[in-house]
């Protein structure tokens, strides 16, 4: 890349270890600038500082660190999330979990959100719903601190912060609806070698060896924290729906279902305590 190449110039040489739509997203995040001034300031020089930025972003991603690290944001539900590599990535399968609380939530209800990492799920429900009152739970301190620059950003007024071991600092307090995207990937996948995995947190992604240690954890708390007629919603992997279904029907849960997402894999399950 010459010393101070024009933005075509910078771009040109960036797509080939970054693709298109990214090195553009890239040479964005370098000149703080909207897509539009780009396409319509091809021939602007970029500064040495400008230049020398543009490329480190681009060699981290071409050597696989997700783009979303790069940038420090993710959409998510159609709002720009904060993210940081000690928290999860916001995926759109976990849409459905927000889609799903969002069509069981009465006016006023209290939620908490187990495991809430980047608070994409737990905000989306407060900033949705200005009348709901969310609880976000983590027991990362650094994740906290990403949540919360996300529940400023979009839901200040009606969300709340916790660090928390799952329900160990909440006391007695119930909720309306419980929801969670929990880790759920086995120790030993595969998967975690590869792609965007490979730089997520790996205490946020693997639960045991069937992947289910996050889930028993939290489907037998459930109950204890559960208004009557609360729900309980949580996120598992693609195999997971059956052995889900068995664990909420074991605490006494009823009208237990799974639900698939957009590419038709079992994506989220849940039940209700009893009236």
């Amino acid at each position: 890349m010459p010393v101070a190449p024009t933005i075509r110039e910078a771009l040109a040489a960036a797509q080939q270890a970054a693709g298109r739509s990214e090195a553009r997203m890239l040479l964005r995040q370098v000149l703080g600038c909207e897509e539009a001034w780009l396409i319509a300031h091809g021939e602007a020089v970029l500064t040495t500082a400008q230049a020398e930025h543009y490329r480190q972003l681009c060699a981290r991603r071409a050597r696989g660190e997700p783009i979303a690290y790069i940038t420090g944001s993710r959409e998510f539900y159609g709002r720009e999330f904060a993210v940081a590599p000690y928290v999860l990535i916001p995926r759109h399968e976990t849409e459905l979990l927000v889609e799903l609380a969002l069509q069981r939530l009465p006016q006023g209800a209290h939620v908490l959100d187990l495991g809430a990492g980047s608070g994409c799920v737990g905000v989306t429900l407060a900033a949705e719903r200005p009348d709901l009152s969310v609880k976000l739970i983590d027991d990362s301190v650094d994740a906290l601190e990403v949540a919360r620059i996300n529940a400023r950003r979009w839901a200040p007024a009606n969300t709340a912060l916790l660090l928390s071991d799952w329900y160990g600092a909440l006391g007695d307090t119930r909720y309306d609806c419980i929801v969670s995207n929990p880790p759920y990937v086995a120790a030993d996948d595969a998967h975690l070698a590869q792609g965007d995995l490979r730089f997520e947190p790996q205490s946020a992604l693997t639960a045991g060896v069937d992947g289910l240690d996050a889930v028993r954890r939290i489907i037998k708390g459930a109950p204890a924290r559960l208004q009557p007629g609360g729900w309980l919603l949580l996120e598992h992997g693609f195999d997971q729906a059956a052995a889900c279904g068995q664990l909420l029907a074991a605490v006494g849960l009823r009208e237990i279902f799974s639900a698939p997402d957009l590419a038709g894999v079992p994506r989220v399950s849940g039940g209700r305590r009893a009236t």
